[in-house]
């Protein structure tokens, strides 16, 4: 039984609709002008072309989450995709791809059998442009603001740097010219290098390479730097590299790394936190073989430097040598005549200093005799002098001077009398006077009162 042929009583008396007339209502009601050709800001994801057509979901997501708010399906038609998408490359460099948020203008389109969808006919590239330079703008500020923006780019090189570290898709393009570039050097050069492989395109790309960054990082000692390498492609590609997580462990790697991405147009945030930001993988590897060249060269040029420097030396001791050589028969003899010359002269000096410090010297030896008697007449008589005042003033304090001037000396039993509480009556004493003494018999004794 049709489903127009549904009773009426089967649906509480509402007649049932056919699926294909419910989608025509819900096209009729789609079908209004503020949803025909309007503006809509979205980000692309799985972005296919088949049959010339381009089919892609327009996506909305939370800022802060992350989770997509919103969905809608999106189609390019083939007679229009064409000019679409080459207006739009040749302004952004890039081609429509997952990941890129544009500014589009269609149509709200109901299909029977395709369900809802948006159908563009016109892209604004300069929306997709600004909006991966201000990406990239608040990457770069971050970093900065973090302190981590200049510390891969303020590394010092190794000198030479030949233990290279590659991180880069296997078997890709860029890293076999890099690796034949490298070893097909003209000085022979010998480099040390080892993959760590990573994937270099799509939503795994910048996981995939922090991961072989930490790899070379468990073994950084065993490292002068690291090449991260993608060849040429389409620049949409390139939108995983402007990934914060990436750009920050870039930015505080220990070694220098050498970014080189795409193309010389392709600019990508690890270009500006890379130590060396080059256009190709090639151009990596020219740029390590230069520097391994300048040092080369440099070693080189020491190496003249200090063989020149050997050679002038050893020139200068050979001609003192000669020199030497030819001296060598008559130097014995010129120096035993020199000696001779000096002996003699100094001889002669001698004698003539002998002289000349001899005859004062004589002179006043043969004045000594007379100057010695002189001399001892004159201290004899200053000692007589000294001895007569001596003498006289011992005359003058002696008690025999004292005994002329009519003093006397009485004594008892040999004892000077100095007081009558000295003597008593019959005592003999003897009293001495200038020219002998008194012998006597105290009678009587009359004390002073």
């Amino acid at each position: 039984m049709s489903v127009a042929a549904v009773k009426a009583t089967d649906t509480g008396g509402v007649p049932a609709l056919t699926l294909r007339e419910l989608n025509r209502r819900i096209a009729g009601q789609l079908a209004v002008p503020s949803l025909q050709n309007v503006w809509v800001v979205a980000e692309l994801s799985d972005v296919r072309q088949s049959g010339g057509h381009c089919y892609f979901e327009l996506i909305d997501k939370n800022e802060s989450t992350g989770i997509v708010d919103a969905r809608l399906r999106g189609i390019i038609w083939a007679s229009v995709f064409p000019q679409l998408s080459a207006r739009f490359s040749a302004y952004t460099g890039q081609r429509l791809a997952t990941g890129l948020k544009v500014m589009v203008r269609g149509s709200v389109n109901y299909h029977a059998a395709y369900g809802m969808s948006f159908v563009v006919n016109a892209i604004d590239p300069s929306f997709t442009m600004g909006d991966i330079e201000r990406r990239r703008r608040e990457i770069l500020k971050r970093l900065e603001a973090e302190g981590i923006l200049e510390l891969n780019r303020s590394l010092e090189w190794n000198c030479p740097t030949l233990r290279i570290a590659v991180v880069s898709a296997p078997g890709a393009a860029g890293y076999g010219d890099f690796i034949n570039q490298l070893y097909s050097n003209g000085s022979r050069l010998r480099f040390v290098t080892r993959l760590f492989p990573a994937v270099m395109q799509g939503e795994r790309t910048a996981a995939s390479v922090i991961d072989a960054l930490d790899e070379i990082n468990s073994q950084v000692d065993d490292w002068d730097c690291v090449v991260i390498i993608r060849g040429g492609g389409a620049t949409s590609d390139l939108v995983s590299f402007d990934n914060y997580e990436l750009a920050a462990n870039v930015a505080q790697f220990p070694l220098p790394v050498i970014v080189g991405i795409g193309h010389e147009r392709d600019v990508t945030v690890l270009d500006y936190i890379a130590n060396m930001r080059v256009k190709t993988p090639t151009a990596a590897a020219e740029w390590l073989i230069g520097q391994a060249q300048e040092a080369l060269d440099n070693l080189r040029v020491i190496a003249s430097d200090m063989l020149r420097a050997v050679n002038d030396k050893l020139g200068g001791c050979a001609t003192q040598l000669a020199y030497i050589e030819g001296q060598l028969p008559v130097a014995p003899a010129a120096a035993v005549e020199r000696a001779r010359s000096r002996l003699h002269q100094a001889s002669v000096s001698l004698v003539s200093a002998s002289s000349g410090r001899l005859a004062p010297e004589l002179a006043r030896l043969r004045q000594m005799p007379q100057a010695i008697g002189v001399a001892v007449h004159n201290l004899l008589s200053r000692h007589c002098d000294r001895l007569d005042a001596k003498r006289s003033l011992l005359d003058a304090l002696s008690p025999m001077a004292t005994l002329r001037r009519g003093y006397t000396i009485t004594r008892v039993n040999g004892k000077a009398v100095t007081s009558v509480s000295d003597l008593a009556a019959g005592a003999v004493i003897v009293t001495s006077v200038h020219d002998g003494t008194v012998e006597s018999t105290v009678t009587t004794l009359n004390p002073q009162k």
